[in-house]
């Protein structure tokens, strides 16, 4: 496991490439907001609908001003990127006026009032606790693994490099959710509902991006998945954002079969930027059996593996 390193190394180059650009916040908030306000319909808020024919999809912006209780010159200037001195109190009634998830909200407070400092923070490697590493590898028979920022795949355990698979395999700038979704091809069949998977992904990063707008590494994973993917670029217009929690994943695996597994994930108290996500089955089901059908696999082909290393 080589989850000590750095999630991205820099390529050896003969000239240094050029930083990318930081992603525009002001564009970043002006685009949430009316992603937002379009897909609400007057009657979802309890306004009356005077005509069939508008000129823009969902809520004017007359009409969020009056649900929030701002001027409609306020509320333009805020969506037009001008968060600088919006207040709280005023981010707070325009959630509710949109009917904004927490994870939404948390989102547009991050777009509205930036946070300086986290620019330094986005910048240092990650790296994980020696015995938080410790504890992933005690957990016999259950796939986990530490995400980070960027949806870098940082540390993981035995079962969940049988389930998903080598991740040692791979180079640390490439372990990375959103790489392995996007451009491997064995992901779409690893993942039965691989169109959730992606629009989670790109939620996750939306989520990252307003957190860490200047963190560099995540402008150029965004580039180059928006330059490789139609898929990507597509659903990074949408400005949909989640946070991880739980839940049900159905997966194909090509030695096993087919397995529903429960995930759930654990936020770091001392680094929320990191999270354990781990996978189980309903116990006495199909899904356990192959699962320890796998972690049976996992162990033979580990063992056979220094038997070949010590020939």
């Amino acid at each position: 496991m080589d989850a000590d390193q750095p999630a991205h190394s820099p390529a050896a180059h003969s000239t240094a490439p050029e930083p990318p650009e930081p992603l525009d916040g002001r564009a970043e908030l002006s685009e949430f907001l009316r992603t937002r306000r379009a897909r609400l319909q007057p009657e979802d808020v309890g306004l009356p609908n005077f005509g069939r024919h508008r000129r823009v999809p969902g809520l004017r912006r007359e009409e969020l001003a009056q649900l929030a209780g701002v001027s409609v010159a306020y509320y333009t200037r805020l969506e037009q990127g001008n968060g600088r001195n919006v207040s709280g109190e005023v981010l707070d009634a325009i959630a509710r006026a949109l009917r904004l998830t927490d994870a939404e909200h948390a989102h547009l407070t991050h777009l509205a009032k930036p946070k300086q400092h986290k620019k330094k923070r986005a910048a240092r490697p990650q790296r994980v606790r020696p015995a938080l590493l410790q504890l992933v590898d005690a957990l016999d028979g259950v796939p986990a693994y530490v995400a980070g920022r960027r949806t870098d795949i940082l540390g993981w355990n035995r079962m969940a490099a049988a389930l998903f698979g080598d991740w040692g395999a791979l180079p640390p700038e490439e372990r990375n959710w959103a790489r392995i979704c996007f451009l491997r091809p064995e992901s779409r069949v690893l993942f039965r509902d691989w169109d959730q998977k992606a629009s989670d992904i790109v939620s996750f990063l939306r989520m990252d991006a307003g957190c860490y707008p200047n963190d560099p590494l995540l402008s150029a994973l965004v580039g180059e998945l928006s330059v490789k993917s139609e898929e990507f670029r597509s659903l990074w217009a949408t400005h949909d954002v989640r946070e991880k929690g739980h839940g049900v994943k159905r997966l194909h695996h090509s030695l096993v079969g087919d397995l529903t597994l429960s995930y759930e994930t654990l936020r770091l108290p001392d680094d929320h930027d990191q999270s354990l996500i781990t996978y189980h089955a309903e116990p006495d089901s199909a899904s356990a059996d192959a699962l320890r059908l796998l972690a049976n696999w996992g162990a033979d082909a580990t063992r056979a593996g220094a038997a070949g290393a010590g020939s």
